[in-house]
């Protein structure tokens, strides 16, 4: 299973580059996560590896917003994979006051 994101400054109509993002896994009893993987997003905004490979179970990224709203310091985004052959993209567009993502392929 392969896991991208793309982080997208929509203020700014840029790909919002050196973003932290943190991949975490719920714990098997479902009352906490384990982070897996940090990573840095490139010049494009993107990350395209974590070094590791996420099998079915319920992840989240958790994106240090801090440098891009002043609301939002960090944005979760929880989901969860089924089918661990197929790659998942979860982008993120985030602005001052607002944000949204996507199940992108």
């Amino acid at each position: 299973m392969s896991l991208s994101t793309h982080v997208l400054d929509a203020a700014k109509g840029v790909p919002s580059a050196g973003t932290t993002v943190r991949l975490e896994r719920r714990d098997a009893d479902g009352t906490g996560w384990t982070t897996l993987a940090t990573a840095r997003t490139d010049g494009d905004g993107r990350i395209r590896e974590w070094g590791t490979e996420p099998g079915a179970g319920t992840y989240r990224l958790v994106f240090d917003t801090s440098g891009l709203s002043d609301f939002y310091p960090e944005v979760t985004v929880a989901f969860t994979i089924t089918d661990p052959g197929r790659h998942l993209h979860v982008p993120l567009l985030i602005s001052p006051f607002a944000y949204s993502t996507y199940r992108g392929s």
